[in-house]
């Protein structure tokens, strides 16, 4: 059961640390969604957001400090969630149903996160910390 849970924190770590590297290569383009949605300070926003997965992304890879990594995830999703994906101020049917999927998959990554918390700590092959 350990080694599992070794793989799985390493699929679900380099999930974030892939994201997160997205964030600080396509700044641009990012930052213009983040605009489109009204997002003040759409750069820092995005680079921000970004450190929060690479903090994510690292702690569950490593399994150093796992609750801070679950907290930058929280702190990552709750705002993207409840701005980027508001499905239901859109009125194009496709899109509306885009944002709908990405809003609930976002919740459902933070739900995840939250039950990293439940796992006894230091992870089995981590860190430690």
């Amino acid at each position: 059961m350990e080694v599992a849970f070794l793989i799985g924190r390493i699929i679900v770590g380099v999930y974030y640390l892939f994201n997160a590297i997205n964030h600080f290569t396509q700044l641009q383009s990012l930052s213009g969604y983040a605009r489109s949605k009204g997002v003040p300070a759409p750069n820092l926003a995005v680079v921000v957001s970004g450190i929060l997965l690479l903090i994510a992304g690292l702690s569950i890879l490593t399994g150093f400090q796992p609750t801070i990594g679950v907290a930058a995830l929280v702190l990552f999703f709750l705002p993207v969630t409840f701005t980027m994906h508001a499905f239901w101020t859109v009125q194009d049917p496709m899109a509306r149903l885009n944002e709908m999927i990405n809003f609930t998959k976002n919740l459902t990554l933070m739900g995840s996160a939250l039950m990293f918390l439940a796992i006894p700590q230091p992870w089995p092959f981590s860190l430690g910390g």
